[in-house]
Protein backbone atom coordinates (compact mmCIF):
# COMPACT_ATOMS: atom_id res chain seq x y z
CA UNK A 1 0.00 0.00 0.00
CA UNK A 2 1.46 3.11 -1.17
CA UNK A 3 -0.62 5.39 0.70
CA UNK A 4 -0.98 5.97 4.12
CA UNK A 5 -4.00 4.95 5.32
CA UNK A 6 -5.55 6.82 8.34
CA UNK A 7 -9.02 5.69 10.72
CA UNK A 8 -9.66 8.93 12.44
CA UNK A 9 -11.70 8.68 15.81
CA UNK A 10 -15.34 9.87 15.84
CA UNK A 11 -15.48 10.11 11.93
CA UNK A 12 -16.87 7.50 9.77
CA UNK A 13 -14.62 5.63 7.15
CA UNK A 14 -10.72 5.88 6.12
CA UNK A 15 -8.93 8.46 5.15
CA UNK A 16 -5.92 8.64 3.04
CA UNK A 17 -2.91 11.39 4.15
CA UNK A 18 -2.53 13.89 1.03
CA UNK A 19 -0.41 16.54 2.97
CA UNK A 20 0.81 18.08 5.93
CA UNK A 21 -0.10 21.13 7.00
CA UNK A 22 1.87 23.57 9.77
CA UNK A 23 -0.45 22.33 12.61
CA UNK A 24 -2.32 19.47 10.51
CA UNK A 25 -2.55 16.80 8.19
CA UNK A 26 -4.20 16.83 4.68
CA UNK A 27 -6.35 14.21 4.55
CA UNK A 28 -8.85 12.59 1.95
CA UNK A 29 -12.37 10.62 2.51
CA UNK A 30 -12.12 7.04 0.82
CA UNK A 31 -15.90 7.86 0.49
CA UNK A 32 -17.53 8.55 -2.72
CA UNK A 33 -17.10 11.80 -2.54
CA UNK A 34 -13.51 11.99 -1.64
CA UNK A 35 -13.40 15.50 -0.13
CA UNK A 36 -10.61 16.69 1.56
CA UNK A 37 -10.33 17.72 5.09
CA UNK A 38 -7.80 18.91 7.68
CA UNK A 39 -7.28 16.71 10.60
CA UNK A 40 -5.69 18.01 13.61
CA UNK A 41 -3.16 16.90 16.63
CA UNK A 42 -6.22 16.54 19.01
CA UNK A 43 -7.88 14.00 17.10
CA UNK A 44 -7.09 10.50 17.26
CA UNK A 45 -5.56 9.35 13.90
CA UNK A 46 -4.46 5.67 13.62
CA UNK A 47 -2.44 4.21 10.85
CA UNK A 48 -3.97 1.14 9.97
CA UNK A 49 -0.39 -0.23 9.94
CA UNK A 50 -0.44 0.22 13.85
CA UNK A 51 -3.38 -1.67 14.10
CA UNK A 52 -2.89 -5.45 14.98
CA UNK A 53 -6.02 -8.14 16.07
CA UNK A 54 -6.07 -10.22 19.02
CA UNK A 55 -5.36 -13.94 18.52
CA UNK A 56 -4.88 -16.78 21.13
CA UNK A 57 -1.08 -16.71 20.62
CA UNK A 58 0.44 -13.28 19.42
CA UNK A 59 -1.59 -9.79 17.65
CA UNK A 60 -1.49 -10.42 14.02
CA UNK A 61 -1.52 -6.63 11.78
CA UNK A 62 -4.35 -5.76 10.65
CA UNK A 63 -2.64 -5.39 6.86
CA UNK A 64 -1.92 -9.56 7.50
CA UNK A 65 -5.77 -10.20 8.39
CA UNK A 66 -6.72 -7.87 5.32
CA UNK A 67 -4.81 -10.10 2.83
CA UNK A 68 -6.56 -13.38 4.19
CA UNK A 69 -9.89 -11.63 3.77
CA UNK A 70 -9.11 -10.61 0.38
CA UNK A 71 -7.73 -14.39 -0.40
CA UNK A 72 -11.22 -15.65 1.14
CA UNK A 73 -13.28 -13.39 -0.62
CA UNK A 74 -10.97 -13.57 -4.22
CA UNK A 75 -10.21 -9.43 -4.21
CA UNK A 76 -13.68 -8.95 -3.95
CA UNK A 77 -15.50 -7.10 -1.63
CA UNK A 78 -16.65 -9.25 1.35
CA UNK A 79 -19.60 -11.73 0.75
CA UNK A 80 -21.18 -10.73 3.91
CA UNK A 81 -23.59 -7.82 4.66
CA UNK A 82 -21.68 -6.88 8.38
CA UNK A 83 -24.68 -4.40 8.62
CA UNK A 84 -27.66 -6.96 9.07
CA UNK A 85 -25.14 -9.88 10.08
CA UNK A 86 -25.82 -11.57 13.52
CA UNK A 87 -22.75 -11.54 15.99
CA UNK A 88 -22.57 -15.27 15.66
CA UNK A 89 -22.83 -15.41 11.97
CA UNK A 90 -19.69 -12.54 12.10
CA UNK A 91 -17.67 -14.58 14.38
CA UNK A 92 -18.33 -17.52 12.38
CA UNK A 93 -16.98 -15.52 8.91
CA UNK A 94 -14.35 -14.03 10.44
CA UNK A 95 -13.19 -17.61 11.42
CA UNK A 96 -12.56 -18.32 8.15
CA UNK A 97 -10.44 -15.31 7.86
CA UNK A 98 -8.27 -15.94 11.06
CA UNK A 99 -9.20 -19.04 12.60
CA UNK A 100 -7.15 -18.62 15.97
CA UNK A 101 -8.52 -15.23 17.08
CA UNK A 102 -9.79 -14.46 20.85
CA UNK A 103 -13.05 -15.03 20.85
CA UNK A 104 -13.27 -12.51 24.04
CA UNK A 105 -11.09 -10.04 22.92
CA UNK A 106 -11.88 -9.77 19.57
CA UNK A 107 -15.87 -7.92 19.98
CA UNK A 108 -18.41 -8.33 16.79
CA UNK A 109 -18.31 -4.59 16.27
CA UNK A 110 -14.54 -4.58 15.75
CA UNK A 111 -15.49 -7.85 12.71
CA UNK A 112 -17.93 -5.31 11.64
CA UNK A 113 -15.36 -2.56 11.15
CA UNK A 114 -12.95 -4.58 10.20
CA UNK A 115 -15.39 -5.84 6.93
CA UNK A 116 -16.72 -1.92 6.49
CA UNK A 117 -12.89 -1.01 6.09
CA UNK A 118 -11.72 -3.81 4.06
CA UNK A 119 -14.99 -3.48 0.96
CA UNK A 120 -13.70 0.65 1.52
CA UNK A 121 -10.44 -0.36 0.78
CA UNK A 122 -11.07 -2.51 -2.29
CA UNK A 123 -14.03 0.05 -3.43
CA UNK A 124 -10.81 2.36 -3.65
CA UNK A 125 -8.61 0.04 -5.42
CA UNK A 126 -6.46 -0.46 -2.57
CA UNK A 127 -5.38 -4.44 -2.78
CA UNK A 128 -2.13 -4.72 -2.35
CA UNK A 129 -2.07 -5.02 1.62
CA UNK A 130 1.41 -6.88 2.07
CA UNK A 131 3.51 -4.16 0.04
CA UNK A 132 5.23 -1.71 2.76
CA UNK A 133 4.14 1.51 3.73
CA UNK A 134 6.54 4.42 1.82
CA UNK A 135 7.13 7.71 3.45
CA UNK A 136 4.91 10.26 1.83
CA UNK A 137 6.19 13.41 1.34
CA UNK A 138 7.04 15.82 4.20
CA UNK A 139 8.31 12.74 6.38
CA UNK A 140 11.66 14.22 6.43
CA UNK A 141 13.32 10.64 7.58
CA UNK A 142 16.58 11.61 5.68
CA UNK A 143 16.53 14.71 8.25
CA UNK A 144 16.00 12.62 11.16
CA UNK A 145 18.81 10.27 10.58
CA UNK A 146 20.91 12.52 10.00
CA UNK A 147 19.74 14.35 13.53
CA UNK A 148 20.17 11.05 15.12
CA UNK A 149 24.15 10.71 13.67
CA UNK A 150 24.62 14.32 15.61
Amino acid sequence: MQQTILSIAGKPGLYKLISRGKNSLIVESLDAEHRRVPAFATDRITSLADIAMFTDTEDIPLMDVMDSLKKLEGGKKSAIDYKKAGGDELQEYFAKVLPNFDRERVHSSDIKKLIQWYNILVENGITDFKEEMKPTEGDNIDDRKDAEKK
